[in-house]
C-alpha cells in the first residue's frame, strides 16, 4: 500500500497515528510495537488499593444509619465518634498495606498538617460514596489543602505557601488547558488576533488550540533549540517582551523533547516578568515529577502564572482523569479583570450576576468553574468527589514517600528503557542534567550523522523530507513513532514514549530502527556508484 504523505501532512500526530498503527497492523505475523502515545505502562497500585479499602469503610458508615429500613439502604455520615470507628476498621485489617497506608494518611493529615481528623474523614467518606455534590465546586476543602501541598511540594519545592495558592480539580490537565482558554476568552483577556507565545516542540493539541476559529489568536513560536540542549535561547525569549504577546504558553519539562527548563530560562523569564507584570503565563507542568530538582515558573512568576498539573502519568492514572489549576491569590489574571474598559466589565456584571451581588471581586478561578458550567449550572459543578478521593491518596502516598522510592523506580524504569533503545540503534542518548527522558525525539539528522557520516545525512535529509521514514518504519517493522513537526520541532525526528512498552520491546525497536537506517546506507551506497 502507497501513500501520499503530502495529503497527511496537516493531521495532528495523534490522528496520524490511526494511518501508522494501519500500516504497523498489517502483516499478521508480526507484532506492532505503538511507541506513539505518551499513556504508561506502569502504574501506583497502592493508593489504588487504598481507595477500594475506604470504599469498604465508607459503606460501614453508610449502614449506620437507615438500614433498618433494607439491608440495601443507607444513609448520611454521622461525624459522632467517626475517629474510633476508623481506627477500629483499621486494626481489622492490620494484615494489608492498604489498610496501613490509610492509617498513616490519617496520622499525617492530622499530626503533620494540623487538620481536623474527623472533618478529614467525613469528607472522604462521603467523597467516596459520591452522595453529594462537590461542595464547594472548586474543590473540596480539605482535599484542597493536601492535593496543593502535594503539587507545590512537586511543582515549587515550598517556594510559594499552600495558604498562598487556589487549587480547581479539573478533569485532567486537558480539561484544565480547555477551561483556560474559554475562560480568558468569555473574560474579555483575549481576542481573535491577538498574540499567544508558545514554547516548542509541544504537545500538538496546544498547537492547535489557540487557532481555532474561536479564538482566532495568532501563534508566537518559541522554538527550543537541540544544540542548546532543548533550552530556549535567550533570543527566543526575548520575543515575550513584545507588548502584543497576551499569553505565554509551554510544557515544562517539555513534550517531546522531555526536558525541564534549565535555571538561566527561568530566571531569564522573571526577568521579562519585571518587565511586563501584565504577561499572562499558563505552564504545563505533568512532567515535572519524573525530573530531578524539579522548578515550576509558577515558582519563580506566582503571580503570572496560572500552574496546571495532572496526574495522569505519574501514577498512571489518564483514565480517572485527574488534574489541578493552581493561582496564586493575589495575581496578575485578577489585576486585569479589574483593568477592563467599563462596558467589558459590565458585559461581566451580567454575565456572573447570578453567583454574587459583587462580580467585580470574582476571582478568575471561581470563573473558571463557573465557566465549565455555562454559569447557570456553577452550583452543580466541580470534579466528582470520587475522583478528588483517588487524588488526594495519590497525594498522600507521594507525600508520605519520604525516602522516594516510587520515585526513583519509575525514573530507573525509563531510563533502562532510553539505554536499552539506542544501545541497539547504536548511538549514545544525550546526557544532560535537565533531561527526563519521559519521550525521546529520535533526531534523523544526528543519528545519521553518527553513524554514516555528513553525505550520508544529507542524502538521507532529502529524503525524509517526504515523509517516506515514519511510514516505511511503520509499514517494515511494524514500530509506530510520531513526527517531530507535528509538536513543532523544526528538524526531522520522530517522537518514541518511553513509557509505553517494556525494556526488549524497546531494544526491538532500536533493532529495527537502526536495521533501516543500514539499508537506507546499502541504498545510498549503490547511488554514489
Amino acid at each position: 500500500m502507497t501513500y501520499d504523505y503530502s495529503k497527511l501532512r496537516n493531521l495532528s500526530p495523534f490522528e496520524l497515528k490511526d494511518t501508522l498503527i494501519e500500516l504497523a497492523s498489517s502483516k499478521a505475523d508480526r507484532v506492532m510495537l505503538n511507541a506513539g502515545r505518551g499513556n504508561p505502562n506502569f502504574l501506583a497500585t497502592l493508593p489504588r488499593a487504598a481507595f477500594f479499602l475506604l470504599g469498604q469503610y465508607a459503606l460501614s458508615e453508610a449502614r449506620l444509619s437507615l438500614s433498618y429500613l433494607s439491608p440495601d439502604l443507607g444513609g448520611t455520615v454521622r461525624i459522632e465518634g467517626i475517629e474510633g470507628r476508623f481506627d477500629h476498621f483499621i486494626a481489622s485489617n492490620q494484615e494489608k498495606k492498604e489498610a496501613e497506608l490509610l492509617g498513616h494518611a490519617l496520622s499525617y493529615v492530622r499530626d503533620q498538617m494540623g487538620l481536623p481528623a474527623d472533618k478529614f474523614l467525613v469528607e472522604m467518606v462521603e467523597g467516596i460514596l459520591g452522595c453529594y455534590y462537590p461542595t464547594p465546586p472548586r474543590m473540596l476543602a480539605l482535599s484542597e489543602k493536601i492535593v496543593g501541598q502535594y503539587v507545590l511540594r512537586e511543582m515549587v519545592g515550598g517556594q510559594v505557601s499552600l495558604d498562598s495558592t487556589d487549587f480547581f480539580a479539573t478533569e485532567g490537565g486537558t480539561a484544565a488547558m480547555a477551561y483556560v482558554f474559554n475562560s480568558f476568552k468569555q473574560n474579555k483577556l483575549i481576542k481573535k488576533g491577538d498574540k499567544v507565545a508558545i514554547g516548542m516542540p509541544i504537545f500538538s493539541p496546544y498547537i492547535e488550540i489557540p487557532q481555532l476559529e474561536e479564538y482566532g489568536l495568532e501563534v508566537v513560536a518559541i522554538q527550543a533549540d537541540p544544540a542548546l540542549d532543548w533550552q530556549y535561547p535567550d533570543s527566543e525569549l526575548e520575543k515575550l517582551r513584545d507588548p502584543a504577546v497576551k499569553i505565554f504558553f509551554c510544557v515544562n519539562p517539555s513534550n517531546p523533547p522531555s526536558v525541564k527548563m534549565n535555571d538561566a530560562s527561568l530566571e531569564k523569564i522573571a526577568s521579562i516578568v519585571q518587565d511586563r507584570p501584565d504577561l499572562m503565563i499558563l505552564t504545563d507542568d505533568v512532567y515535572g515529577t519524573f525530573a530531578d530538582g524539579f522548578r515550576s515558573l509558577y515558582a519563580i512568576c506566582p503571580r503570572n502564572t496560572i500552574l496546571v498539573y495532572s496526574f495522569s502519568k505519574y501514577f498512571g492514572a489518564t483514565g480517572w482523569r485527574l488534574g489541578v489549576i493552581g493561582m496564586h491569590k493575589d495575581n496578575a489574571i485578577d489585576a486585569h479583570l479589574r483593568q477592563l474598559p467599563t462596558d467589558a466589565k459590565d458585559a461581566l456584571a451580567t454575565r456572573y450576576s447570578s453567583l454574587t451581588t459583587d462580580t467585580a471581586d470574582l476571582k478568575f478561578i471561581d470563573r473558571l468553574v463557573a465557566d465549565s458550567r455555562a454559569v447557570a449550572l456553577n452550583h452543580t459543578a466541580g470534579l466528582s468527589t470520587p475522583q478528588q478521593v483517588q487524588m488526594v491518596l495519590f497525594s498522600l502516598f507521594a507525600l508520605m514517600d519520604h525516602e522516594g522510592r516510587y520515585k526513583a523506580t519509575l525514573k530507573s524504569l525509563i531510563r533502562r528503557r532510553e539505554a536499552a533503545l539506542y544501545q541497539e540503534l547504536g548511538v549514545a542518548p544525550s546526557e544532560d542534567a535537565n533531561a527526563v527522558d519521559y519521550y525521546t525525539l529520535i533526531d534523523l539528522e544526528d543519528t545519521s550523522r553518527a553513524l554514516y557520516g555528513e553525505d550520508f545525512t544529507q542524502w538521507m535529509l532529502k529524503r525524509a523530507s517526504s515523509g517516506e521514514v515514519l511510514f516505511r518504519i511503520a509499514n517494515e517493522t511494524g514500530i509506530v513513532l510520531l513526527p517531530g513537526a507535528g509538536f513543532g520541532a523544526t528538524r526531522p525526528s520522530a517522537r518514541a514514549s518511553l513509557a509505553n512498552l517494556n525494556e526488549f520491546q524497546y531494544a526491538a525497536i532500536g533493532r529495527s530502527l537502526r536495521q533501516m537506517l543500514d539499508e537506507y546506507h546499502s541504498e545510498f551506497l549503490k547511488s554514489q556508484n
